[in-house]
């Protein structure tokens, strides 16, 4: 009898000892069966020597037996490798015993774990080991030895089964199979609780040593989707891969830069913070993009000797990265502080040697000067130049098929005369109508890569005479477009239209004085010399000086408007970028500050207010009716048309400012320099007056007089 108790505490049936399990299936009991929910080790029932005290301990010892066989069989199961095979060989005879269902269930984790399990359980076969050993050398009473010497088994093997049966039941593997061992740590019994913190270090050495891929290699290391690091299956977005697709020149870099690898919430175990899974989804892509340069910023980086020390993630930087992970492996507890402190400091690596190359290799401020000279207007001769050889086609509607090549003359006409042939970046620069042609290159040398097709957004909507819709496109390379993402040149190029319409209203209103004024002056040669009578060059001045008044209030308008968004909001946001991009060597953060200085810049220049921008595109859209309708006043006036133009113009420049000093825009962001554009316009009380009950209270419309011809 001793014998075969000893057999059945590891896990050995007989006749003695039973199992209800194997009398219930037709074949013995496979390695793929279930776990069993209950323990099915009993005491044969027919025998009568045993007294029903002794059958209680014996039942309640042989269970530890029952807990025995099933941990092992898991452990057996968790750690089979035979269904193993590479990547790139089909199924054979063999491997298809294997069904799939029990393919997909593999995990490194639960391998790690079932290695854990092992570990105890081998203590446990030596303990009986040890109890035999002692019983047959001394004649001690057997049930007693028994249940003294495997006591602290009675504390372990129940919990580690509920473990198993738990993880077998819902299926758990990865980050997931981490969280259920960290809590299942808290407990008051010290030997469980060190036990169950041993398992928990295997599966920690799994999710190091995918760590260490990542972060080291930039390469991730995860076959069955157990780490919290995950990749997007085929890129199902496919309206984002083709914008990459066009932006880029093939380099996967840069799609799994953007698109590649998120953060899977279900394997992120809960004692690892977002911030810092966070973190650790940065270092690795950063890693990647270290490690795999495009050949052709290779190529060209070759040119630079002075950067040509070391590569762009040295060697001793990977070792240090590598150390930090092997000294927390080693560690035989989780410490969340080390852990924290070790992956900031990984982080930290990867984003400077991403801001080196970035900013200084890729002479990334160089590239935001250009965007700034172009999108932001920054080279106004150029802009000026090139509204005034294209102000005559402009009055013209564009046409569908030629519209970007009729900009094409007065562009390259402007570029010859403002552009010198020092600027290496205006060859990047390429002119578009989007909806209306095809792209022209406008550039004076072809692209560096030859690349040069950027998204637009062709669903915009064409205001006035069309013309509205011009942008520019910037070709960007390798590594920038990390920086230049789609969204942010898009952003880019929203401003630029808005600042191309309200330079171009600006410009139409000076012409228009401008024109006038030579008439004025031809008129006073003709009186001079008697052509003219002096009484009908009175009158017309006279009939002129009403929409002269009128014109002015506009320019005054736009003019402020102009230099508010030029030098309050753009040369101000902009100094404050260059004092982050000065002051951070970090990559990340330089984005961060970036996106805040664009997201500052549509801010302040009120495009994400449909209310002031809707009523902006209103003002400028009259100021160009206006210049065009009183350029023919002295041919055909359209009395009542101006007229209908001055009292919208009031109206909507009243309700601008009304708008402006509401107490909502007052307490934003936008509040000093707003307080410096409302002083401007209003520094001699003329809005406020105006704009008091503007929207209910109508004023007798001032009436323009018809030119006598």
């Amino acid at each position: 009898m001793l014998h075969e108790l000893l057999l059945s505490l590891l896990g050995y049936t007989g006749d003695l000892i039973v199992d209800e399990r194997d009398r219930q299936l037709s074949v013995g009991l496979s390695p793929d069966d279930p776990i069993s929910n209950q323990c099915t080790f009993k005491l044969a029932s027919d025998i009568s020597f045993v007294e029903p005290s002794e059958r209680d301990i014996i039942e309640k010892t042989i269970a530890l037996g029952f807990y025995y066989r099933e941990l092992d069989r898991f452990a057996t199961k968790s750690r089979n490798l035979s269904w193993i095979r590479p990547g790139n060989e089909s199924p054979t005879p063999y491997t298809s015993v294997f069904p799939k269902e029990k393919m997909e269930n593999q995990s490194v984790y639960r391998r790690a774990i079932a290695n854990g399990i092992t570990e105890i359980l081998s203590v446990y076969r030596s303990a009986i080991l040890h109890m035999e050993q002692k019983l047959l050398s001394d004649h001690l009473p057997i049930l007693a030895t028994v249940t003294q010497g495997l006591n602290k088994f009675f504390v372990l093997l129940p919990p580690l089964y509920e473990l198993i049966l738990e993880i077998e039941r819902d299926g758990i593997c990865g980050g997931k199979l981490l969280n259920l061992l960290h809590k299942r740590c808290h407990c008051g019994v010290p030997e469980l609780q060190t036990c169950i913190q041993r398992l928990l270090w295997h599966g920690h050495q799994v999710m190091y040593n995918q760590l260490a891929s990542w972060m080291v290699y930039g390469i991730l290391h995860d076959q069955y989707g157990e780490f919290f690091i995950s990749e997007k299956e085929g890129n199902s977005d496919m309206n984002i891969t083709e914008k990459l697709t066009r932006m880029s020149v093939n380099d996967g870099t840069l799609s799994d830069w953007h698109l590649g690898f998120h953060i899977s919430l279900d394997m992120l175990p809960e004692y690892i913070p977002l911030h810092v899974a966070e973190s650790i989804l940065f270092a690795g892509k950063a890693i990647r993009v270290l490690r795999n340069p495009s050949s052709a910023f290779r190529s060209v980086d070759a040119k630079h000797t002075k950067l040509m020390g070391d590569e762009l993630l040295p060697q001793s930087e990977s070792d240090k990265i590598e150390s930090m992970l092997q000294n927390l492996k080693e560690s035989s507890e989780f410490h969340k502080r080390s852990f924290e402190g070790s992956v900031d400091s990984i982080r930290a690596i990867a984003a400077s040697h991403l801001w080196q190359l970035v900013v200084v290799r890729a002479d990334l401020n160089g590239h935001l000067k250009a965007i700034k000279d172009y999108f932001l207007l920054a080279k106004g001769d150029f802009f000026q130049s090139f509204l005034e050889e294209s102000r005559q086609l402009m009055r013209l509607p564009p046409r569908q098929s030629t519209a970007e090549a009729d900009l094409l003359v007065p562009f390259r006409l402007a570029v010859t005369k403002t552009i010198s042939d020092d600027d290496k970046y205006f060859s990047r620069v390429t002119l578009r109508m989007p909806g209306i042609g095809t792209k022209a290159d406008v550039s004076k040398s072809k692209y560096v890569d030859g690349d040069s097709s950027l998204l637009s957004d062709t669903s915009m909507e064409m205001s006035l005479d069309g013309w509205d819709g011009i942008a520019l496109e910037y070709s960007i390379d390798w590594p920038l477009q990390l920086f230049f993402t789609q969204q942010v040149l898009s952003r880019y190029r929203r401003i630029f239209q808005y600042l191309l319409r309200l330079k171009r209203t600006q410009m139409e209103l000076e012409k228009s004085w401008e024109s006038v004024m030579q008439q004025d002056h031809s008129n006073f040669s003709k009186r001079v010399n008697g052509s003219t009578s002096t009484s009908t060059s009175q009158q017309r001045r006279q009939c002129f000086r009403p929409m002269w008044r009128v014109r002015e209030h506009m320019a005054f308008l736009i003019r402020n408007l102009q230099f508010y968004i030029q030098v309050d909001v753009i040369e101000s946001q902009w100094n404050v970028l260059q004092t982050h991009i000065h002051e951070s060597r970090d990559f990340a953060q330089l984005v961060d500050f970036h996106q805040e200085y664009l997201s500052a810049l549509i801010s302040q220049s009120f495009l994400d207010i449909g209310s002031v921008s809707r009523i902006l595109d209103g003002i400028m859209k009259l100021c160009l009716q206006f210049c065009w309708k009183i350029e023919n006043q002295e041919t055909n006036a359209s009395t009542i048309e101006l007229e209908r133009i001055t009292e919208e113009f009031n109206k909507k420049s009243n309700s601008l400012y009304t708008i402006l000093r509401s107490s909502r825009l007052a307490g934003s962001q936008r509040a000093p320099f707003l307080r410096r554009f409302l002083l401007r316009l209003n520094f001699n009380s003329f809005f406020e007056q105006t704009a008091q009950g503007v929207m209910n209270v109508i004023r007798p419309r001032q009436t323009i007089p018809v030119l006598q011809r």
